[in-house]
């Protein structure tokens, strides 16, 4: 498959157009040059993709795939098993609530049904200001500081519903 980059910022391929700035190319291929194989650097290049767009489309998808020579169905499969990736658009911070035995042992269901109420959200969910999108995760590493929750890159701990409401001010 034959492969150009344009002056108008797109991957050329034989059978389709798919968008990618010259800024994503240049760290992707930085990427790759410290790894033994393009195929190497899914993951930091979805991150790239993300890092600029907030999320990853099936378009953008679909470019990486095609500039890391890997189909789209291989890259997505690895897009979709790492839950840092975000196939869909979210608000400007994500939170990760822990949904771990070991959250849930400590009060965090009752925790989290206080994060839904203070954002108006279920899992899944974005706020109606594109503010924040909520998200369950399986463990965030902090089992001993149970219930937990990422607030973008914050990680916050010992939660109670009391807690949970000054934290998302």
């Amino acid at each position: 498959m034959s492969q150009t980059h344009s002056p108008t910022n797109t991957i050329v391929t034989d059978k389709f157009v798919t968008l990618l700035s010259d800024a994503e190319v240049s760290q992707i291929e930085a990427e790759i040059l410290l790894l033994p194989d393009r195929r190497s650097a899914a993951i930091d290049a979805l991150k790239i993709v993300q890092e600029h767009r907030g999320w990853v489309s099936d378009e953008s998808l679909v470019a990486v795939a095609t500039l890391l020579n890997m189909s789209s169905e291989e890259l997505d499969g690895i897009a979709t098993f790492y839950n840092l990736i975000y196939r869909k658009p979210v608000g400007e911070k994500v939170v990760l609530f822990c949904d771990s035995v070991s959250c849930w042992l400590m009060g965090g269901d009752d925790v989290c049904k206080r994060v839904q109420a203070t954002l108006g959200v279920a899992y899944g969910e974005t706020t109606a200001d594109g503010k924040y999108t909520l998200l369950p995760v399986t463990c965030l590493g902090d089992c001993d500081h149970a219930p937990a929750m990422m607030v973008g890159d914050e990680l916050h701990h010992d939660l109670t519903p009391e807690s949970v409401e000054e934290i998302l001010k």
